[in-house]
Order: structure tokens, then C-alpha cells, then sequence
């Protein structure tokens, strides 16, 4: 089984645009929050991670991708604010993954001794009327890469954390 690849790529400013996804898209809780975790990771890094943004999977690839890109995983836009995505806004079609990324300026870190780090949150949206759970990961990283903190569980109610909720509301139909 090939192995999952993501590359990021940035806008002219060097801010995150998105990630391409290489060799086959995450097929669990554990890799999406292993992609997670290296996406906040890149946002702890200075400059690349302006505000809160909200980042959605779409089945589609770049122009002139490489053979072995599936897919990507695009910026929807910031989480808050005027061009922030409104509840529903990526319904259609429902992703398969949500995530919000915090820059470090925004992120409190989890424990003292750490002085900086980004976090975030992904969202796998299920449909509980038919049995299949919310599935979801958090991270914290330094500016390093050091991943401080990680975390998936399924069966999650989207209302019991602020991240989760707000992803829940822009893919709710």
C-alpha cells in the first residue's frame, strides 16, 4: 500500500494555501490526525500562518500535478471574519476531512514549558443517523516541528469542542 505524502504549497506572500496530497488519501483517524499534525507543524513556522484559517479536502488536483498527487487539501479562508466560510459553505460536496489550523499567535500553548506553538483541530464528519461516528484529531506544534500534543477519538460530539463545532457547522447541509 502506498504510502500518504503531503506537500504544502503557499501563496506569493509565503502564506499556506494548502497541501497536496501524494500516493492515497489518509483512510483513518490516526492518519488524518498524523497529516494534522504536520500541517501545524508548517503554520508554527514564522509568517506562514497569518490567522486562523479553515482548510477543507477536495477531490480535485493542481495543475500540472505530479502522477502521484490525489488530491488536495485547500484554505477555505480565515476562520472568522468577512471572508471566513459561512455554515453550509462546504456541504456540497461534503468533505472528507475539515481542519482549522491556529498560528502560534493565537494558540495557548498546552503545557508552560512551552514558550510558542500552533495547534489545530481536523474533522471527519460522519452521519450518526446511520451509525457511523464523527471521527477527530488535535495537535500542537513548535516552531521546530516538535509535536507537544496529539490526540484522535471517534465517536465525537462536535458541540463539546469550539474547533469542532464551527467545522461541523460549514459542512452541516
Amino acid at each position: 500500500m502506498p504510502s500518504v505524502e503531503i506537500a504544502p504549497f503557499h501563496r506569493p506572500d509565503f502564506t499556506i494555501a494548502g497541501f497536496v496530497i501524494h500516493g492515497r488519501w489518509p483512510s483513518s483517524t490516526r492518519e488524518w490526525t498524523a497529516f494534522l499534525a504536520l500541517a501545524v507543524g508548517i503554520a508554527a513556522q514564522p509568517g506562514r500562518l497569518r490567522s486562523s484559517a479553515i482548510f477543507h479536502a477536495v477531490e480535485a488536483l493542481p495543475d500540472q500535478p505530479d502522477p502521484t498527487a490525489v488530491g488536495l487539501v485547500m484554505c477555505a479562508g480565515p476562520a472568522i471574519g468577512e471572508q471566513a466560510p459561512r455554515p453550509g459553505d462546504l456541504a456540497e460536496p461534503p468533505p472528507p476531512a475539515l481542519l482549522v489550523l491556529h498560528p502560534p499567535a493565537q494558540t495557548r500553548p498546552s503545557t508552560p514549558e512551552i514558550e510558542v506553538a500552533a495547534s489545530g483541530a481536523v474533522l471527519l464528519p460522519g452521519m450518526p443517523h446511520l451509525g457511523l461516528d464523527h471521527r477527530a484529531g488535535w495537535a500542537e506544534a513548535e516552531p521546530d516541528g516538535t509535536v507537544t500534543k496529539l490526540l484522535s477519538r471517534i465517536g465525537v460530539n462536535p458541540d463539546e469542542d469550539p474547533d469542532l463545532a464551527v467545522l461541523a457547522q460549514l459542512c452541516a447541509a
